[in-house]
């Protein structure tokens, strides 16, 4: 007869002519009653069906025959016990394969089918075999799915029914059936093999762990089943789902070799959950850096919140990557704006705080901030229930005191408001639809280095990207495409913002934004925002055209150039300052630098300027600002200058203008051209002493006329009588009513022709 070798472990009982003893009488445990010299059983030793084998004479209602030695129960390994029996004489009965199943103490494991099918003798004679199979998972054909609290078995059979028949029993056979059992096991694990129950309430983790260890590098098999996960799981093996995962919202799941959205949408059954978890992997678990949306375009019903979804994740700084994919807001009540009005104080001495907030609790992190008072996108970051306080993005700049201020919580696609703190995460090769619907994405109150490139951000409800705090800090937007909403609409009516920034190092390069009421409004400093092109004119004529880039630091350090600026303008603020007023103990404005834009406008009012300074306090003036080698161009109706101070606030100190630079630039369609130093030719065609050149309009900004750089004699200089003068003047600047005049003063009557370099600044 063949042995049958699982694991090195010998699993066939011994015949029975090798002795009774191992042979019990009940359940098959050490102790138990044998057959050894039992009145009722007898060794046949040439039966002709069977040569040797044991006939027993049914004597109770249930006769059991279970072999004494411990079959282990293996995970992942499938038994068959079978017998071939015939009943000889005496009343007909019946036969089953049965076991007891014994746990880790050694003690009976109650609640499992220990029962095979039954079979009956009907014929005297007749060879009948009965077999059962046996296992850990609970599989089609598996008779007796013990799960994996059984270590080891007792098997035999029993015969029940009538008694007084006599039934020949030729052995008992233990087998491995496993490659028979399921032959695609060669390959890949089931994790019902391994104690997995499938029924959405038994928690299937430890199961999922034991078939990915005993996967040994083939695959992990998921069937059909909801299968509950709780606790953190790990799954090193490649892995495919029939079936789908249950967990609580905190479970993380980490698929390591499947590591992919479509494999985690098949795993929890729906794609939204299944990114969810995804996500909350990729954050969880080092093993992977990217995940992959496979060309997938997944369909949100409402936003993805990180604060909700991954709550353990409070801070990251490693670098992680959502990638290749499409996000789609399809409607619905979640993405409907919450809005709320409170009264609040602010004091300049807590310049980020509204304190004695009323309906504090209500008021969502991430909501934007407006009323009297408060520049452009101001966020609340943080709040206080207890002391009523709510922590803002930026300084107000309408002083101190008591006011009403409104509150409004966009709906974006990624929401990162619930997170404290994440640094180094990237959106690339992305289609973020927002559909009119919801906003794009929301970064946390603080990290760094967020990088947002080769993306598409359509037709966002309210904002593109919207930093909250100092996540913006060394941001890289690349290569996007940002659609608005607001397409058919006047520029004066639109009210979508494609990005704000409150820190510093922003680089924006090679974008195109369209048709928002303001593509960038950015505090901080350091920022370079080149190859762009934005576009916000209409299809209206004589239109109203509005800032693109807003900047609302003073000392703004920063760059924009090789810019496509269309139908568009820049305007540079102090809005974002709690002391609006130049006090002298902190930097007015400077450190812009414009070069190489082609800046274009058309079909729009004469008062338009690609380049608006308004200040919110007074006292302040220029000191560095560089407008070089640009070119501006007026199509369909003349424009009057390229610049100016918008004074509906407060002026600025033209006494005081430093180290401001435009030339080279190239203009068409301008009335007035404007450049610093700027070149002046007078003639004077009456001999005077003293000559009054006319006021200089095209100084920057119609600045005050501060310095001659230089002054050329065209030709001869002449007397009243024609003789020739050698007389050279001294200048006057800063004369006339509006301090935009140059005198020169001869000490005798001449006249002639002059060139004069003026400058509305000093260097120094």
């Amino acid at each position: 007869m063949n042995i049958a070798i699982t694991n090195g472990l010998l699993l066939m009982p011994p015949a029975f002519r090798a002795g009774l003893g191992v042979w019990s009488r009940g359940n098959g445990t050490s102790g138990s009653a044998t057959w050894a010299n039992a009145a009722n059983a007898a060794l046949v030793p040439a039966d002709q069906d069977f040569g040797t084998c044991l006939e027993i004479l049914k004597q109770s209602t249930t006769t059991s025959l279970r072999f004494m030695g411990e079959t282990p129960m293996i995970p992942g390994v499938y038994f068959r016990v079978s017998a071939r029996v015939k009943i000889v004489a005496g009343a007909l009965c019946n036969v089953r394969i049965a076991g007891w199943a014994g746990n880790g103490s050694r003690n009976h494991v109650n609640g499992l089918v220990e029962q095979g099918p039954t079979t009956a003798l009907t014929t005297y004679g007749e060879v009948v075999e009965v077999s059962a199979i046996i296992g850990v998972g609970a599989r089609r054909g598996v008779d007796l799915s013990w799960g994996t609290e059984p270590i080891y078995g007792h098997f035999g059979i029993d015969l029940i029914g009538s008694n007084g028949g006599a039934v020949r029993i030729e052995s008992i056979k233990i087998e491995d059936i496993t490659a028979a059992f399921v032959p695609s096991l060669i390959d890949w694990v089931d994790v019902r093999d391994y104690g997995a129950k499938g029924d959405g309430i038994t928690n299937d983790r430890a199961a999922f762990i034991a078939a990915d260890q005993a996967a040994n590098g083939g695959s992990v098999l998921v069937p059909e089943g909801e299968f509950f996960i709780s606790g953190d799981l790990s799954i090193n093996s490649p892995i495919r789902f029939m079936g789908k995962l249950r967990t609580p919202v905190a479970t993380k799941v980490a698929l390591t070799q499947s590591f992919d959205f479509p494999t985690y949408a098949k795993a929890f059954g729906d794609e939204t959950l299944g990114l969810k978890k995804a996500l909350q992997a990729l954050f969880g678990y080092t093993d992977h850096v990217t995940l992959d949306l496979c060309g997938r375009r997944v369909d949100l019903t409402s936003p993805l919140d990180f604060g909700s979804f991954a709550p353990d994740l409070k801070s990251f700084s490693n670098r992680r990557t959502i990638s290749n994919g499409a996000i789609l807001a399809v409607a619905g009540a979640a993405w409907e704006t919450g809005q709320w009005t409170s009264i609040a104080t602010y004091d300049p001495a807590q310049p980020y705080k509204l304190t004695k907030v009323a309906n504090v609790a209500a008021i969502e992190i991430g909501s934007r901030v407006s009323g009297s008072g408060v520049g452009r996108e101001v966020y609340v970051n943080a709040k206080d229930v207890e002391n009523k306080t709510l922590t803002l993005s930026q300084p107000l700049y309408g002083g101190a005191g008591t006011r009403s201020y409104s509150f409004d919580r966009y709906r974006y696609l990624f929401d990162f408001s619930g997170v404290d703190q994440v640094s180094r995460f990237n959106f690339v090769d992305l289609d973020l639809n927002c559909e009119g619907v919801a906003s794009g994405i929301m970064l946390p109150a603080a990290g760094e280095s967020f990088s947002i490139r080769d993306c598409y951000v359509k037709g966002p409800r309210d904002r593109g990207i919207t930093s909250i705090g100092r996540a913006c800090q060394g941001m890289l937007i690349d290569r996007c495409d940002f659609l608005s909403n607001e397409m058919e609409l006047p520029a004066q009516q639109r009210t979508t913002i494609a990005i704000n920034v409150n820190a510093n190092d922003v680089k924006v390069r090679d974008n195109r934004f369209v048709r928002f009421a303001h593509f960038m409004v950015a505090h901080g400093g350091g920022h370079i925002i080149s190859g762009n092109h934005w576009f916000q004119g209409d299809g209206f004529g004589d239109g109203l055209r509005y800032a693109g880039l807003v900047l609302t630091l003073s000392n703004v350090q920063t760059t924009v150039t090789a810019n496509y600026i269309d139908n568009a303008s820049i305007e540079w603020t102090n809005e974002h300052d709690a002391y609006p007023d130049f006090s002298g103990k902190e930097f007015t404005f400077g450190g812009l630098t414009l070069t190489g834009n082609t800046c274009l406008c058309s079909n729009t009012k004469p008062w338009f300027t690609w380049l608006t300074v308004k200040p919110y306090g007074s006292g302040h003036y220029i000191q560095g600002l560089s407008v070089m080698g640009n070119v501006f161009k007026a199509l369909y109706s003349e424009v009057n200058r390229i610049e100016r101070v918008d004074t509906s606030i407060a002026d600025l100190d033209y006494g005081k203008m430093r180290n401001i630079q435009f030339e080279g630039n190239i203009f068409n369609g301008i009335v007035n051209y404007v450049s610093n130093p700027l070149m002046v030719q007078h003639q004077q065609n009456t001999a005077s002493s003293t000559w009054t050149l006319p006021a200089i309009d095209g100084l920057p900004f119609q600045g005050w006329a501060r310095t001659v750089q230089s002054l050329v004699i065209e030709g001869p200089i002449t007397t009243a009588g024609g003789a020739r003068s050698d007389a050279q003047p001294f200048v006057q600047t800063e004369t006339g009513t509006a301090k935009r005049q140059i005198r020169l003063n001869w000490g005798q009557s001449v006249k002639g022709s002059v060139s004069v370099y003026a400058r509305m600044d000093r260097p120094m």
